[in-house]
């Protein structure tokens, strides 16, 4: 099993644990996460719009027309239509090359300009791949669109999982790094519902509204992403020191600017980022330079591979493809299934996002492995047996676990991963790391996108068997190397691979902010005098 690492004592998460009062209670800290949603938390609707776009589109007949070529089949409707699948693939695709095109400028445009600009140019390209998109005259036109939605996409989705992480209160930190990836499926249902109203139109706007109408949740980032203060850790990383300390007891303190816990929180956060600072140019070099980083690499890539490699693309991209099989080919049918699985992988997401993150992030990973390999075993198998049988009985069972598929991924996966990436890395390489990750898992994305079609045409219900062999694999990856992150502040594992000697460094620094803070109070006893009264110089 992965190693345990030995951590500095946690004096902030014990200060943190004293706060009984919720975070709903809190009028400052209330509206942040008012305004945290629309433009942090939904940017992961982006990714369930597209995916679910991509489903909608194929089930419309007139995409099928527009890009595809005749099969030959006469149905009810008319001529059959189909997209050759190697064009198919790359038509879904080509989202995940827009992604990986972007990965190696994000990081400077993160740390030059900070979180909400990032957000901010991240959501402009995805506004223009969107009507780019609604309007293309051809399959050309259509991929560089994707290739533009794709491009922006990393701006936004590395820098509002770091700005969740940076800017929550460390309380609720793990739920709204949960809750980020939750925001995916509210973007999926919308498009289906989308899909199942435009669906029957019987021209190329059947495809087009549902396309053109993905600039909706860049819309919310561009128009609330300024109603959120910069990350603290971003500003005091620039010499800003006293704009992070406002921002920290406005929301973490509610204006009580005499706070021992936001004191004690900025000469962490002050401590950290400079150890971090010293030992780091901040280039991509600083993640090959120790042992520690390579060990996060090492993990944040597989956990790239992890979350696009588990058969989930099957379900988001090529859910037609897979009812087909089962043999339901009408499309309103399709439609209605569609929803109905975005629904219930909504309600599977928020559900595991509130439970996942109580609980220790290793255990977490493995449940959530090994209850999606029983659940792949059983829908390969039930599928198997309608196409050699074809029973309906079968076909309902195939449903079924397709169905049941959403919460065992969910478990940790998608509640999970965010949370685990803000925490496994610290400051200055975070918005390097999580870079890698994305670089794998939208290389992952691409490869699976592109070749799931041409795998479920070859070779049917055994294309399934290649997920169920990864799926195995991910279990002894997880059991053997994913380090444990539960239960600390951002900082407390900001030297997790690195040994105590740094950590310590950073604890002497909270130690000594709540030594004069007590110090302070008892002189202030002593003379019968305000604490304010009393200059820290004097203590």
């Amino acid at each position: 099993m992965a190693p345990a690492h030995e951590l500095a004592d946690p004096v902030l998460t014990r200060i943190v644990e004293e706060d009984k009062v919720p975070w709903y209670k809190k009028k400052n800290l209330r509206m942040m996460y008012v305004f945290m949603f629309p433009a942090c938390m939904g940017i992961e609707m982006t990714t369930g719009f597209d995916g679910q776009i991509v489903n909608t589109a194929q089930i419309v007949p007139s995409w099928q027309k527009f890009f595809g070529s005749p099969t030959g089949k006469i149905l009810a409707t008319g001529p059959q239509y189909a997209v050759e699948p190697n064009l198919k693939g790359f038509l879904g695709a080509s989202y995940n090359l827009g992604s990986i095109l972007a990965l190696p400028f994000v990081p400077l445009i993160n740390d030059r300009f900070g979180r909400r600009w990032s957000i901010m140019i991240g959501s402009l390209i995805s506004v223009v791949g969107a009507i780019m998109q609604g309007f293309a005259n051809g399959a050309a036109m259509y991929i560089v669109a994707r290739i533009m939605l794709g491009f922006g996409f990393p701006f936004c989705v590395i820098a509002g999982s770091s700005m969740l992480g940076e800017l929550g209160y460390p309380k609720e930190r793990p739920f709204l790094g949960s809750l980020f990836n939750s925001s995916y499926f509210f973007g999926q249902i919308i498009a289906a519902a989308v899909g199942l109203g435009t669906v029957t139109i019987p021209n190329d706007w059947g495809w087009r509204i549902p396309s053109l109408l993905q600039i909706f949740p860049a819309m919310l980032q561009i128009v609330f992403i300024f109603f959120l203060p910069e990350s603290p850790r971003y500003l005091i990383s620039k010499d800003r020191y006293d704009e992070a300390f406002e921002i920290l007891v406005k929301y973490h303190a509610e204006g009580d600017r005499d706070s021992v816990f936001v004191k004690a929180e900025m000469a962490q956060i002050e401590a950290t980022i400079k150890i971090e600072l010293e030992s780091a140019k901040q280039s991509w070099m600083d993640l090959f330079r120790t042992s520690g980083m390579r060990h996060r690499l090492l993990v944040s890539a597989f956990l790239g591979l992890f979350t696009q490699w588990s058969g989930n693309t099957l379900i988001s991209f090529y859910l037609n493809d897979i009812l087909n099989l089962i043999g339901i080919t009408d499309s309103v049918v399709k439609s209605k299934i569609n929803v109905g699985i975005s629904c219930w992988a909504l309600l599977a997401a928020v559900s595991c996002a509130l439970i996942s993150s109580r609980y220790p992030r290793r255990r977490m990973y493995l449940t959530c492995a090994c209850s999606l390999i029983c659940c792949y075993t059983a829908w390969t198998i039930s599928m198997e047996r309608y196409m050699t049988t074809k029973k309906e009985v079968a076909a309902i069972l195939t449903l079924i676990f397709i169905f049941l598929y959403s919460p065992c991924y969910d478990i940790a996966y998608n509640a999970l991963t965010y949370t685990y990436l803000v925490e496994l890395w610290p400051y200055a390489e975070r918005s390097r790391g999580i870079a890698w990750f994305q670089f794998f898992g939208k290389a992952a994305g691409f490869f699976a996108t592109y070749v799931n079609p041409i795998g479920l045409a070859a070779i049917a219900w055994k294309f399934l068997l290649v997920y169920i062999c990864w799926l195995a694999f991910e279990i002894v990856f997880i059991y053997f190397l994913f380090p444990e992150t539960h239960g600390r502040t951002l900082e407390e594992l900001s030297f997790l691979f690195e040994g105590k000697d740094n950590a310590h460094r950073a604890v002497i620094a909270v130690e000594k902010e709540i030594d004069n803070e007590a110090h302070v109070e008892h002189v202030a006893e002593v003379l019968h005098v305000d604490e304010k009264q009393i200059p820290k110089s004097a203590v």
